[in-house]
């Protein structure tokens, strides 16, 4: 049967769904946790408990002062978006940063690279991007760029970490591919994107950050591979 024919990309499609949690059991994992924290958060705790939640865990500078830790990993437990309001720009978010970021690209990274380097890329870009911007939102409130409020905004979830494998799965697209995807990555940030100064809103920033962060390990990945062919190449030495 031609994979390519629709029977034979269903036949590939249904392939893919069964072994998937065979192939990336740490994927299949966190989104399982994501999907069982999400309906905890919004079905099963009270309103203002989950509020509470929310407000914890949140990455703003207040947080990152009080309770750093907590706050860096408890926020990337939860994603922040919607799963029943199809209409609505956060279920797009939620298909950008949980189905493709998450399920699709984090899960690449973990078989093209293994479980333990896909944790790491995914928390560096997550830790990595909310670090970077909560100095940038330092510098800018000192600017007056920001209002003051944004040291205790609500800011969780996993978009940073996603927008990192995103833009790491630049190494997985044809070549031909890979500057519409990038162009993706960059711009679906910014579309919508508030700029209360001379700078996008934070979250913005955030994202941009981590996809600068997964386009620089894209690029340093390239480069080893390329530097391994030559040398492997006959006549290299």
């Amino acid at each position: 049967m031609n994979a390519r024919t629709p029977r034979g990309l269903l036949t590939r499609a249904l392939h893919a769904v069964r072994t998937y949690p065979r192939r990336s059991p740490l994927t299949f994992g966190y989104v399982v946790l994501l999907l069982l924290g999400h309906v905890w958060v919004e079905s099963v705790l009270a309103a203002d408990r989950a509020d509470a939640l929310r407000d914890h865990i949140s990455t703003n500078l207040d947080n990152l002062h009080d309770h750093p830790v907590t706050a860096l990993f408890g926020s990337a437990l939860l994603f922040d978006g919607t799963l029943t309001e199809v209409l609505s720009t956060g279920f797009g978010t939620t298909l950008i940063a949980l189905g493709l970021g998450v399920c699709c690209c984090l899960a690449w990274t973990e078989r093209r690279y293994g479980g333990l380097r896909a944790a790491a890329v995914f928390l560096g870009g997550h830790i990595g991007a909310t670090l970077i911007t909560a100095a940038v939102i330092v510098l800018a409130l000192r600017h007056g760029w920001y209002p003051q409020g944004v040291r205790q905004a609500s800011d969780y979830g996993i978009s940073y970490g996603a927008q990192t494998v995103l833009a790491l799965a630049t190494l997985a697209v044809p070549r031909w591919a890979r500057l519409p995807w990038a162009a993706f990555v960059v711009a679906w940030p910014l579309a919508g994107g508030e700029w209360p100064g001379p700078l996008p809103k934070f979250t913005t920033v955030g994202h941009l950050l981590a996809a600068a962060l997964g386009f620089a390990l894209a690029a340093a990945v390239a480069l080893t591979a390329s530097r391994r062919r030559r040398a492997g190449a006959p006549g290299s030495a």
